[in-house]
């Protein structure tokens, strides 16, 4: 069967999406501070959708041993070529995080999962994906999932392209949070969209105690080329200033992007 996420990003420049400029490098930023001070001495970390690995690397380069796996065979290769380039301590595999059967209960330390979820539009998957990350993980061990904010992408989307205001397009990401890439005015790929309460309702339900969540961007992505021609002490100042505000509830539901982490009881 095709693998609709796949093709999108077999065709998409991955590697150079938290890096290229400010408005996407606050995501990296944010992120890879928050996990150095999460993630104490030496653990063993599954990234489980790694893209290109510009997480797995940086916590290799933190003293870690890690894991990174991609869907998307051509991510793999860029990251193992990177690993014989730098003598990165990270192994690499192609596999999908719905099956994670190659690797034995309670193998890691921490799991991320920074891209999976937000791409299984069947509850059924995200249910595997979700029962596959915590299989692997050690009890006492931390859960990392990445998730876009339903209430948030239609606002986005439309102020990006008139093409996308479209009430049915707003009602159906609302009541659904799904988009399918064969939707009328499919803007992306497969996607599902969830809510700051829906993913704290969902780790408690499944033995997680929730111990932080965090908007990885905030609002910057609505006004990033104003944020792109900023000069570096500007782009600090906005650095922090998020960084000080990305744990509170108005933050989390206008961020491009969001994070919660939970401890496996």
């Amino acid at each position: 069967m095709k693998n609709y996420v796949v093709e999108n990003y077999e065709n998409y420049r991955e590697e150079d999406r938290l890096s290229t400029n400010n408005a996407r490098r606050i995501e990296f930023i944010t992120t890879s501070k928050i996990f150095d001070e999460l993630f104490d001495g030496s653990k063993k970390i599954l990234d489980c959708a790694a893209g290109t690995g510009i997480y797995a690397f940086h916590l290799a380069e933190q003293g870690h041993e890690v894991t990174a796996t991609d869907i998307t065979p051509r991510h793999v290769e860029i990251m193992d070529k990177i690993v014989a380039e730098k003598g990165y301590n990270v192994k690499t595999a192609v596999l999908d995080a719905c099956d994670m059967s190659i690797y034995e209960d309670e193998s890691f330390d921490i799991v991320l999962n920074m891209g999976p979820f937000y791409h299984l539009i069947d509850e059924e998957k995200r249910a595997k994906c979700l029962s596959e990350s915590l299989r692997v993980l050690k009890k006492g061990g931390l859960l990392v999932t990445a998730y876009i904010p339903r209430y948030y992408i239609f606002q986005f989307i439309a102020m990006e392209n008139d093409y996308f205001l479209d009430a049915d397009l707003a009602n159906q990401l609302i009541s659904t949070g799904v988009l399918r890439h064969d939707d009328e005015k499919c803007f992306w790929t497969d996607t599902y969209y969830s809510s700051a309460e829906e993913m704290e309702r969902l780790y408690r339900e499944n033995g997680l105690t929730v111990t932080d969540h965090f908007a990885q961007d905030g609002c910057t992505p609505q006004f990033r080329e104003k944020v792109d021609n900023w000069n570096e002490e500007q782009f600090k100042i906005w650095c922090d200033y998020h960084y000080s505000v990305c744990r509170e509830k108005s933050t989390l539901g206008t961020s491009n992007h969001v994070v919660i982490v939970g401890r496996k009881d």
